[in-house]
């Protein structure tokens, strides 16, 4: 017997890196999972995978920027299976780059696509949620409390995000829904080849690092396993943990670490412009 037999499962971002792990973990756990996104041939292959294992899968492409595709995902979900039980808000991108340098275009488009997006995912979700007492994910970032220099934008999507995912923790639960909000450290992914307008490059090189990185199925493992027992919030990776520590109880201790950071990147800057 699966934890989630006989449950509906629909993961944003589900084509690719965590949401395309974790549907088929939710699968393997006895889930009906359907996974949207914008790559239909990554949808195809997810869906793919979740009947290798046994399981029902359902591909539904959905842009979420846009409230008639989200709604259109939930009412396809529902009209398949009947029910939806766990809603989970993956869709996401990292804009890189320091402050300065960002442009307005660039900041909505992260925060439209991080905060607005997930935050409609659950406006369309919810009705449905509350129907089966169903539980809502929100995929935020250790990055919402650790902050470094470039990385502006995705920091304050994903701060956003945890205000966003403890909020609708407290206006859901006496409904007899839970929101989990979870944040990873590294973990391996196609997030890096993503540019600042959302576009797919496999050929960006992903500058994280690989020391630090944990694998994809285990990721997933760990977040369904969050989302089972309803968390609140939840942070993994063990440097995800210390870091979220130190910036709690030891914010200069980042701060300095940032301050190094942003001097490496001037002195380089400076020996590229001599060169």
């Amino acid at each position: 017997m699966g934890r989630f037999d006989g449950l509906s499962v629909w993961i944003t971002g589900g084509g690719t890196g965590l949401g395309r792990h974790m549907a088929i973990e939710f699968a393997r756990q006895g889930a009906k999972v359907a996974v949207s996104g914008r790559r239909e041939e990554r949808l195809s292959e997810v869906v793919g995978a979740i009947e290798k294992t046994g399981g029902e899968g359902l591909a539904i492409p959905c842009d979420v920027t846009d409230d008639e595709a989200i709604q259109r995902a939930i009412e396809t979900v529902v009209g398949t299976w009947g029910k939806l039980d766990v809603a989970v808000a993956n869709a996401g991108y990292a804009v890189g780059g320091n402050i300065e340098d960002l442009s307005r275009e660039e900041w909505r488009g992260q925060l439209e696509v991080n905060v607005v997006s997930a935050a409609m995912t659950a406006r369309f979700a919810l009705p449905e949620l509350r129907k089966t007492q169903g539980r809502f994910c929100l995929i935020g970032s250790v990055s919402a409390s650790v902050f470094f220099p470039g990385n502006g934008a995705y920091q304050a999507s994903k701060a956003a995000v945890l205000a966003m995912g403890a909020t609708l923790s407290a206006e859901v639960e006496p409904q007899g829904m839970t929101c989990t909000t979870i944040h990873p450290g590294f973990v391996a992914s196609e997030i890096a080849q993503v540019d600042n307008a959302g576009n797919h490059n496999p050929d960006r090189v992903d500058k994280r690092p690989a020391n630090l990185m944990w694998d994809t199925d285990d990721a997933a493992r760990v977040m369904v396993n969050a989302i089972y027992k309803r968390k609140r919030q939840y942070t993994f990776t063990g440097h995800g943990k210390f870091a979220s520590a130190v910036a709690r109880y030891a914010p200069w201790a980042i701060h300095m670490a940032g301050v190094r950071t942003a001097r490496a990147q001037l002195e380089k800057r400076a020996r590229k412009a001599k060169s």
